[in-house]
């Protein structure tokens, strides 16, 4: 049951992503020979695999970390707090941070993942590129020769399914249909590219992760039936 998982040994995140170049044409002719390849079957009639090129951040292998945040409990006594921190900058340090972050504080085998569709998306996507950058895995990454209920992640998507496979519900509208205030700032993910290479405002970026951090932490909370987090319980740091 969901309600006895111990809230701090749950690490909650989410990354931003951006394809690996500002532009198609910055990729070498093998590279945009592979990415029209894997596109074909998702780009629409017509569609140059240059006009897709905006959408190559949602896969590992033409995209690239730009931000990861993290959120954890602490508590001390009745007093409650959501720590929240973030990760920028160059892909191969954030991934550093975060495998240290990893390895000295979450890394017991009480301690647990947590996203929205990460298990789909955040925690393979982490994965790979750490592979690609020539780093090892974090042994919480490491899903090789794992049972399924060994696994230490867990996915605020996959709770709400309840079995349900064929569905996808995104954070915003699961945070509008329990009742919790909107995680999204004045962008959404289709523009974090746009921010990222034309109007290089990475801290705009890092609001808008962060935010979605304390919602699946939020989302969480009411599956469990407990308080949501109010503004003076939620610390960045």
């Amino acid at each position: 049951m969901i309600e006895k998982v111990n809230l701090e040994n749950i690490l909650f995140l989410d990354i931003e992503t951006v394809p690996e170049q500002p532009h198609f044409g910055h990729l070498d002719e093998e590279t945009q020979l592979l990415y029209d390849l894997k596109t074909q079957y998702q780009r629409k009639d017509g569609q140059s695999p240059e006009e897709f090129y905006e959408r190559a951040g949602i896969w590992a292998e033409f995209g690239k970390i730009i931000c990861l945040s993290a959120g954890f409990f602490t508590f001390r006594g009745d007093i409650r707090h959501f720590r929240v921190t973030s990760f920028c900058g160059e892909e191969k340090q954030i991934l550093k941070d975060f495998s240290n972050l990893l390895i000295n504080h979450f890394n017991g085998p009480q301690h647990i993942l947590c996203g929205h569709n990460a298990k789909e998306f955040d925690f393979p996507f982490i994965a790979r590129r750490m592979i690609i950058n020539g780093m090892p895995l974090p042994p919480k990454l490491n899903l090789f020769g794992k049972k399924p209920w060994e696994v230490p992640h867990l996915d605020t998507m996959e709770l709400w399914k309840f079995g349900d496979y064929k569905s996808f519900t995104s954070l915003k509208l699961l945070c509008k249909i329990l009742g919790i205030p909107s995680s999204k700032g004045d962008i959404d993910g289709s523009q974090v590219s746009h921010v990222f290479y034309n109007e290089k405002d990475i801290d705009r970026i890092v609001t808008y992760c962060e935010k979605d951090v304390v919602a699946v932490a939020q989302v969480l909370l009411r599956m469990r039936r407990e308080d949501l987090l109010i503004e003076d319980e939620i610390i960045h740091v």
